[in-house]
Formats: structure tokens, sequence, C-alpha cells
């Protein structure tokens, strides 16, 4: 017969706590520990299906359906995706972290989405649809059996950017950008990349004539022609002297990559030198907008579908119609 408890005497059997973790005991000999978890609703969860019982109703809190939405589902999630969930969650778990998922109703939605809707709508609308997936994945689990909360309960009406950069706003900044900053520019401009598809592109990406890029949002693979004021560009990038050499096309001039925050800070000081408001991301709907070839532009993006390119380029520089007469 094993000892009597000191203390958590709500514990279940074979449940104990050791150091600042949770584990499973065996109730036979010789006995064998099993780390659980650091966080005991998640621990209990874990112990409740070692043991076949039916789980504590705390084992059902948001919070821990979160950690392992994190860890089954983020790893099919880009790095750019996770650290947006990152954002989202810290404000999720404020306020529904210690609720049982059943418990949430779309009342509770709606609130959530008023409040926060006063400081930042478009962050609510990404919130919200998280918050729904995660639900979604409870369901699946076993943890939720009601009708999602989130059905039914109307998100902010958000508005698609419709900057467009004219070549002459384009020079401005670049005229006044680090280095480092203006490679990515033309490079972006060149390519109709995103700005961390741009970044992460490596020499070895350019081969047999061509720069591959492998988006970081969509999986999409395109291999862009090497040729013309591109083929100038990686020229001009790899001729620059550089007391080291890095495996990155965009580089400082210690060969060091460019992170996406370096970026960001470079070209606001750039833009705001240049007394230009336009943002990296719009120089991608400058150049889908530039070719004047919507099946060109569609490719250079790798949009899955015509529609999509036709209504991104529209809205930055409209439909251009004949007059009456």
């Amino acid at each position: 017969m094993g000892r009597k408890r000191q203390g958590n005497f709500d514990d279940p059997p074979r449940f104990h706590r050791k150091g600042d973790a949770w584990y499973h005991v065996t109730g036979t000999l010789p006995r064998k520990w099993t780390k659980l978890s650091k966080d005991r609703a998640e621990a209990l969860r874990l112990w409740a299906q070692l043991e076949s019982v039916q789980e504590d109703d705390s084992t059902k809190l948001f919070s821990v359906i979160v950690k392992r939405y994190i860890r089954e589902v983020y790893p099919s999630k880009s790095v750019r995706t996770r650290k947006d969930n990152d954002k989202e969650f810290a404000n999720l778990l404020k306020v529904f972290g210690h609720v049982p998922i059943d418990a949430i109703l779309p009342m509770h939605i709606r609130q959530y989405m008023d409040l926060r809707g006063q400081v930042a709508q478009v962050r609510a609308n990404r919130e919200k649809a998280l918050f729904s997936h995660v639900f979604n994945k409870a369901r699946e689990w076993g943890y939720a059996a009601l009708q999602n909360p989130c059905q039914g309960v109307k998100g902010f009406k958000e508005r698609g950017r419709d900057r467009y950069v004219t070549d002459d706003e384009f020079q401005k900044v670049k005229a006044v950008a680090h280095f480092t900053v203006a490679d990515a520019m033309d490079l972006a401009l060149l390519t109709g990349q995103r700005p961390a598809d741009v970044l992460k592109i490596r020499c070895t990406d350019i081969r047999d004539g061509a720069l591959w890029v492998t988006q970081n949002k969509t999986g999409a693979r395109i291999g862009i022609e090497v040729t013309g004021e591109l083929r100038a560009l990686i020229a001009r990038i790899s001729e620059r002297p550089r007391r080291a050499i890095s495996p990155y096309l965009i580089q400082d001039e210690n060969g060091q990559p460019v992170s996406q925050l370096a970026l960001r800070s470079r070209f606001d000081k750039a833009r705001k030198a240049a007394g230009v408001a336009f943002q990296f991301r719009d120089i991608r709907a400058k150049a889908a907008t530039d070719t004047g070839d919507l099946a060109h532009s569609q490719k250079l993006l790798a949009h899955k579908n015509r529609d999509m390119t036709e209504h991104y380029v529209r809205s930055r520089v409209g439909e251009r119609v004949r007059p009456l007469r």
C-alpha cells in the first residue's frame, strides 16, 4: 500500500506532483513515473488517457485545447502564420483561457468582437477565425459537442488595400533607402513576390536560367526567368564588395541576411525621408499592375485563378473603359 498524500488531496489516484511537473505513477512495483505536463489541466488529460477514464472537466478548458492545437496543428502552418497565431492566442487566452470550451456561446463571441473591435477590427476578425478553427478541432478531438459559437456571428467589414505605387514614388524611396532595401525593392518589383519570400531567396535558388521561389503563404513553386532587368539586378547584387558572403541574395556589407524586422525598419526610415506613404507589400501589387497582361501577372504572382488577379489589379488602378463617343 502506498504512502498517504501529504498534500493535493483532490488529485486522482496515481497522479502526483514532483517538482514543477505532474506525473503518472503505476500502482504496482517497481513504480514507473511518467512525466505528463507542467500544466495541471493538461496533465489531467494525459493521466485520463493512461488510466482510460473519463476526463476531468478542467481538461476541456480552452487553454488546454490551445496547447494541443499548437502541438498538432502548428507544424502544418507557415512560420509567418504561426507568429500571427501566437499574437492572436495571446488575446484569446486572456478572455477564454480558463473557460470550458462548451461554456463559450455565440453571445460571448459577440461580446469579444465588440470589445476587441473598438481597438482593432481586422485583428478581431482574425482572432475570431482562429477561435473558430480551434473549436472545430475541439469537436473533432471530442472536447466539444455543441455547434461552433462563431457560426452566425458577423465579423467586421474589411476593405482590401487599393494603394497603387507610382514609378515616381518608388524611385523617391529607393533613392534614400539603405542599399539592402533598394535591392529588396527592385527584387520584389521584378519578381512580384511577397517581402518574406524576397528575403529568403538564396543564391542557390538561381539555376538553369531561372530564379526558383517557393512561396511561404501558399506553397506555390515558380521559376522566374533570369533575363533583362532581373539578370542585371542579380549581377549588381553579386558584384557588390562585402567583408563576408552569405548564402542569401539580399545581404548586408557583413554578409548577414536581412530580417523582416530590419527590412521594415529601414524601409520606414526611407519612406519617411522621401515623404511617401506606401507599404513594402504594395510593391507586389505594382508588379501585377505594371505587367499590363493579366495572364502574365497571374503566373508571376502564382494566383490560382485569373479572377483573383483581375480583382487584385482593378482594385489598385480601376478598370480602363472607352468613352461614350
